[in-house]
């Protein structure tokens, strides 16, 4: 068995925390715990180093039980629009908790929860990759409870989109279709479903980025962009000929340790971050949240 990385050893002590009911906040590179139990989501001037923005380990309330996340509180004034990030297979690394402090960044008040709760990883991918097939399943269910807690949190105008990468841009694409979202945003999440110029007919608007040199998904791209201009949803989709798998999640940057990423995977699906494009897909998410989730 590996040795946990002090980041590690210190999310799951938080994790801890969290599920007795406790809000863990940083403050000047400290942890803090609330002994008056979980608030409702207010911000009693938490701050993380990057640019003042406020980061908080809150439980979000769930059908099984309380469920951990990671929530990144925007440094301008509010009320903001609130997005849900969805990880990859990775779980909660922290390129996960990077994605919501960009949004954050942004002007967008993002929650990522923890849908493995902090258990093992391989057999949260397994679960979790079932409920993406089924389309149902605790993973939804988690997530519709963490759509509707942030909704309801202080601080948000009410209107929440999701994005989600790898894994969690096929739950995002799911998750675009009768689950409340106002926007979409799918990140190498796979092919549409079959038949989707009809079954997605009523998602919510989608901006979706893959990768050419990903063979994983040929022509994912494509079949998004035709299913999509045929249902008339609004959306953006874009393939990236010079990037592969996971181009936007910059794990070796973030630290994280990915132990599935051997040579042949690498030659398959051109896995890795490609700055140039994910500097370009960024600036299209954000330009389409601001269009659809801050109007």
């Amino acid at each position: 068995m590996r040795q946990m990385s002090v980041a590690e050893q210190r999310y799951q002590a938080i994790q801890a925390v969290v599920a007795r009911g406790r809000a863990v906040t940083e403050v000047a590179g400290e942890w803090r715990v609330s002994r008056q139990g979980l608030p409702r989501l207010q911000y009693p001037g938490a701050r993380h180093e990057l640019a003042g923005r406020a980061v908080t380990e809150v439980a979000i309330p769930s059908p099984r039980g309380r469920l951990p996340g990671y929530l990144a509180t925007p440094s301008v004034p509010g009320p903001w629009p609130g997005v849900v990030v969805v990880f990859d297979a990775g779980g909660m690394t922290q390129d996960t908790r990077n994605q919501a402090d960009w949004l954050a960044g942004q002007g967008y008040l993002a929650l990522a929860p923890d849908l493995y709760r902090a258990g093992s990883r391989l057999r949260g991918v397994g679960r979790v990759l079932g409920d993406m097939l089924a389309r149902r399943g605790r993973s939804f269910r988690d997530l519709d409870a963490s759509r509707a807690w942030l909704g309801r949190s202080d601080g948000c105008t009410g209107r929440v989109g999701v994005i989600g990468f790898c894994m969690g841009g096929g739950l995002a694409m799911a998750l675009a279709v009768g689950h409340g979202f106002a926007a979409a945003s799918v990140n190498y999440g796979g092919p549409p479903p079959r038949h989707a110029e009809r079954s997605m007919a009523a998602a919510c608007p989608i901006v979706a980025s893959y990768g050419g040199r990903d063979h994983s998904q040929r022509n994912a791209a494509a079949r998004l962009e035709r299913a999509l201009t045929a249902c008339g949803v609004a959306h953006d989709v874009k393939e990236y000929p010079d990037a592969g798998h996971s181009f936007l999640n910059d794990h070796e940057g973030a630290g994280d340790r990915m132990p599935w990423t051997p040579a042949f995977l690498e030659r398959w699906i051109g896995y890795g971050y490609h700055q140039t494009s994910a500097q370009d897909a960024r600036r299209r998410i954000i330009a389409f949240f601001d269009r659809h989730l801050k109007t």
